[in-house]
């Protein structure tokens, strides 16, 4: 019963942030920021063919984790998030032919647990960047000024 590991898990500092403090607790003053570069890195090819669906969502990863995922280390994990995804897609499309099979929907059901929990351990919820340290992302200034060239340049258009 109990035992290291259950219970609520903490909210995400990020979150008390965006609520307001509704808890009114002191929050920490010292955030572990992620910087975001302004421009996205080198594109990186799969080592395993991917599906169309797999493959956004290696480039979406890639791209949205490029500040804390390490390609040496995460590439396997990544790798079977897309296939899980690919399969997801293939399964949903049998439960929607046939909604009476109740094993394919409930494979579905367990492919989605697994996959949300493989995302997890990569920081894609704010709860596990939180837990993972990664704390606040924020875009580069120079991202926002880029915004800004790009809206004085369609405004002036």
């Amino acid at each position: 019963m109990g035992g290291r590991g259950s219970g609520r898990r903490p909210k995400p500092t990020e979150q008390k942030r965006r609520l307001g403090n509704p808890g009114k607790r002191a929050l920490p003053s010292q955030v572990a920021e992620v910087i975001v570069g302004a421009f996205a890195p080198e594109a990186m090819e799969p080592p395993r063919t991917l599906g169309r669906f797999g493959r956004a969502l290696w480039d979406q990863v890639w791209q949205g984790g490029a500040a804390w995922l390490k390609r040496s280390l995460d590439t396997e994990l990544v790798l079977m998030a897309c296939e899980m995804t690919d399969e997801r897609i293939i399964l949903r499309a049998a439960v929607l032919q046939n909604p009476e099979d109740w094993r394919k929907r409930r494979a579905l059901r367990d492919l989605d647990k697994q996959l949300q929990s493989l995302l997890g351990q990569l920081g894609f919820s704010p709860t596990d960047r939180g837990t993972l340290g990664i704390g606040e992302i924020r875009e580069h200034g120079f991202s926002e000024l880029h915004k800004r060239i790009a809206a004085k340049r369609h405004g002036s258009a």
